[in-house]
């Protein structure tokens, strides 16, 4: 049984990710390959970046890279699109790639950020350059072309904000807690906080702690 898919099997990915151009931070962000390849050779999708492509020819290029935080969800299927325009220009009157003029064709989109805490959808798409914020949501199928704001869940084709997780305040002191930067200690004392919802509860047990440091 080993080598069956199923949801319950995860791929953590500081453990699997070799790739230099993949940057994962921390130690429990994950994927659910539960019936595709491993997070690098199936999701991330390089014109110029993984491993066939390092070895197989030179780029013109500086190489994209990819940022993942820490407790990152990743579901089945997703796809995160890396490399810029991938070569097709839809300024030229044509799209064709030809090689003589491939590293004038090439327009970069810069790196691609997903923060901590944010949860990608089965079968959605992230383009090229697009940073999705801490605890954001992209639905399943979504297609995210713009930036996604922390805590807030997008859907759709091109993907638009569909609502935020927790009025503004809320937001506004999850952020400052900087919760996914605590020391291990920090965080597993106040986890029953953070599998919650009542932010005064949250902010006053911080504070409680920090207090007896």
């Amino acid at each position: 049984m080993d080598d069956v898919k199923h949801w319950s099997k995860v791929e953590y990915l500081h453990q699997s990710v070799t790739n230099p151009n993949i940057h994962v931070r921390g130690q429990h962000s994950y994927y659910s390959d539960a019936w595709t390849g491993d997070f690098q050779s199936s999701v991330v999708r390089y014109l110029y970046g993984d491993a066939y492509s390092l070895a197989a020819w030179e780029s013109q290029w500086p190489v994209d890279q990819l940022h993942v935080g820490d407790y990152v969800c990743i579901g089945a299927e997703a796809v995160i699109l890396m490399g810029g325009n991938h070569t097709h220009r839809t300024d030229w009157f044509s799209l064709y790639p030809f090689l003589e003029v491939i590293g004038d064709a090439y327009v970069g989109k810069g790196d691609t950020r997903i923060e901590d805490g944010a949860w990608i959808g089965m079968r959605a798409m992230i383009m090229p350059g697009v940073t999705i914020g801490e605890g954001a949501v992209v639905a399943s199928g979504a297609i995210v072309t713009r930036d996604v704001e922390p805590y807030t869940i997008v859907a759709g084709n091109p993907a638009k904000p569909v609502r935020a997780r927790f009025d503004a305040e809320t937001t506004a002191l999850l952020l400052a807690l900087r919760i996914y930067d605590w020391p291990r200690d920090k965080f597993e004392t106040l986890r029953p906080l953070l599998t919650a919802s009542d932010p005064q509860a949250l902010r006053d047990a911080v504070a409680t702690y920090d207090a007896g440091r």
